[in-house]
């Protein structure tokens, strides 16, 4: 019998397993930004007479939020590798500056905060794929993230393709996408949450 230790997780090599620390020492992240959008959605739903402008006002302040959380689980990451890091704040990024341009472009109107929100989707959506590429060798519920990809970059092509919908069809589509998408980051938080290396 060989006396030479197994390798620890913590040495096991792979941008995906660096990704998958980065992300479950952060799960509670993952967590508030699916109640956020739950939230979000469940607000879209009740308030009274909302308007589409209001609704993207609003939609900035998530973005912004979640922008903040995802770049934060960048820089309190554990680890040296740069992969993850780069992943998480590019998210977090891409958030920020969404959520800031909705609040602070002079003039803007509903229809260009919808591709605003349109374009972020997309691009949350195909890093969300990446990732969970990244992460399929090392966690089995990588398709949360996947899943969630494919829902945000199918509604960004739907804003796209359909801009000059109805308002109120387009407040219930943005909220019924918020809600979906809080599902799946919930989902994958406590997924997350049983791989955390111990402290």
């Amino acid at each position: 019998m060989s006396d030479t230790p197994a390798p620890s997780r913590a040495t096991l090599p792979g941008s995906g397993f660096a990704l998958r620390e980065a992300l479950a020492q952060n799960w509670w992240l993952v967590l508030l930004r699916g109640i956020a959008a739950i939230l979000f959605g469940i607000l879209a739903f009740i308030w009274p007479g909302l308007t589409l402008l209001t609704l993207t006002l609003f939609w900035g302040a998530f973005a912004l939020a979640d922008g903040v959380l995802s770049l934060w689980a960048a820089i309190s990451g554990r680890g040296d590798a740069i992969a993850p890091r780069w992943w998480l704040a590019f998210v977090g990024i891409a958030g920020i500056v969404a959520g800031l341009l909705a609040f602070f472009w002079p003039g803007t109107t509903a229809l260009v905060l919808l591709m605003f929100i349109a374009v972020w989707s997309i691009v949350i959506g195909v890093l969300e794929i990446w990732g969970a590429i990244q992460l399929r060798k090392e966690i089995e519920g990588e398709w949360w993230l996947i899943l969630g990809g494919l829902v945000s970059i199918a509604f960004g092509v739907l804003l796209l393709v359909r801009p000059g919908a109805g308002a109120l069809a387009l407040v219930w589509t943005i909220a019924w996408f918020s809600m979906l998408m809080g599902v799946i980051f919930i989902g994958l938080s406590f997924r997350l949450k049983k791989l955390k290396a111990p402290a």
